[in-house]
């Protein structure tokens, strides 16, 4: 028996193909090639809907994680190819997850004439391919390939049940965003795919949301030391300013950059400089990667006033930017970044909390009021 229609995918289908018939056609405008098929709302609607109901089901009690891709097989290279094709049906899926749910792989689905059809797995995706990743139990982000770099992904909209989020890359615009900002809303998605930048601060985003102990992370100017009025001292683990790994990483030139080797060295020097927020304290670097502390306690500055209003955004489209106490954010870790960013203006503070909310504090100059941007939409 098949399960009952999943409302939210036929609700949000059609804007996802418009999301994607946008960025194909910017895409071949520049004269762009190996480019990912359109997913249309129909496809589009049959994937959200097996995805969903194979998210509620368990295999020996584990909830799937399963990441599917619309593509042919003829447009990857080396794919793994079953005999016989799998109909698209969340039984199938939930089945087929425990050897596919390492990050990287994707199961590959295709047209059969009206149906679609598993066709096997994949490692490489084209550019702008669509990709449903099944996160957890009713959560789903929808998400496309960006550049040669098969690490790199845009996130177009998240389902949570009945609830549906579409990222609005358009929320780059808004007054006061800061530049970390718009790296991790993929402002340059309609780049061309053959371009390699690195985002690190996303990876350090999603890294540091991935220990799921909440962390804090302050980035402040290079061969600045205003920062030390707001910091309690002694500093538990002051450190000799020094270029991390990850500083080392990102100044090499780019035929090194373009090695394999290389993108899992930065991975792992991002995880070991994103492991220093699970301590208790903030972590700080400079905007040059350098590692200045961490286990810092923030305190507010002599002769600043305490922060009692932030203006809260989200980048999603038809969410409204609302005036709230940073007690609304969430605990210490928040109130105090959010004072932190009012006392150094030119400094930005990313805050995981243990739930998985992710917020940026950053000031505006143009409003005057220190902007909190929730963004685990986009981290998903």
């Amino acid at each position: 028996m098949r399960e009952p229609a999943f409302p939210a995918a036929r609700a949000v289908a059609s804007r996802i193909e418009s999301h994607f018939t946008e960025h194909l056609a910017a895409a071949r405008d520049r004269g762009d090639d190996a480019l990912a098929p359109l997913a249309d709302a129909r496809a589009v609607e049959a994937m959200l809907d097996a995805a969903f109901w194979a998210s509620l089901r368990r295999e020996e009690d584990y909830a799937p994680k399963i990441s599917l891709a619309f593509v042919a097989p003829d447009q990857v290279s080396r794919p793994l190819r079953f005999e016989r094709r799998l109909r698209l049906y969340p039984g199938s899926l939930a089945r087929l997850a425990p050897a596919v749910e390492r990050p990287g792989i994707h199961l590959g689905i295709w047209r059969d004439g009206d149906e679609l059809h598993i066709w096997g797995a994949t490692r490489t995706l084209p550019a702008l391919c669509f990709v449903l990743e099944v996160v957890a139990p009713g959560l789903l982000v929808v998400k496309h390939r960006r550049g040669h770099d098969a690490g790199k992904f845009v996130n177009v909209a998240v389902l949570e049940g009945d609830q549906i989020k579409i990222v609005d890359a358009q929320g780059t615009m808004l007054p006061g965003c800061p530049p970390v900002l718009q790296t991790l809303l993929g402002r340059d998605v309609a780049a061309s795919p053959d371009d390699d930048s690195v985002n690190v601060p996303m990876q350090l985003a999603v890294s540091i949301r991935a220990h799921w102990r909440g962390g804090a992370l302050l980035v402040v100017p290079a061969g600045s030391d205003t920062w030390r009025q707001s910091i309690v001292r002694p500093v538990s683990y002051s450190l000799i300013p020094t270029p991390s790994d990850v500083a080392h990483l990102v100044r090499c030139d780019p035929a090194e950059r373009a090695r394999l080797e290389w993108h899992e060295s930065l991975r792992r020097a991002v995880d070991a400089l994103a492991g220093l927020t699970a301590v208790d304290g903030a972590t700080i670097i400079t905007d040059q990667y350098e590692l200045l502390a961490f286990g810092a306690k923030l305190r507010r500055r002599d002769e600043s006033d305490q922060v009692e209003q932030v203006l809260l955004t989200e980048p999603i489209e038809g969410a409204t930017s609302a005036i709230v106490d940073p007690a609304e954010l969430g605990g210490t870790r928040h109130l105090s970044a959010a004072q932190f960013v009012n006392d150094q203006r030119d400094a930005v503070a990313l805050v995981a909390s243990q739930d998985g909310r992710f917020t940026i504090f950053a000031w505006s100059n143009s409003e005057e009021i220190v902007r909190a941007h929730r963004i685990e939409a986009l981290l998903m």
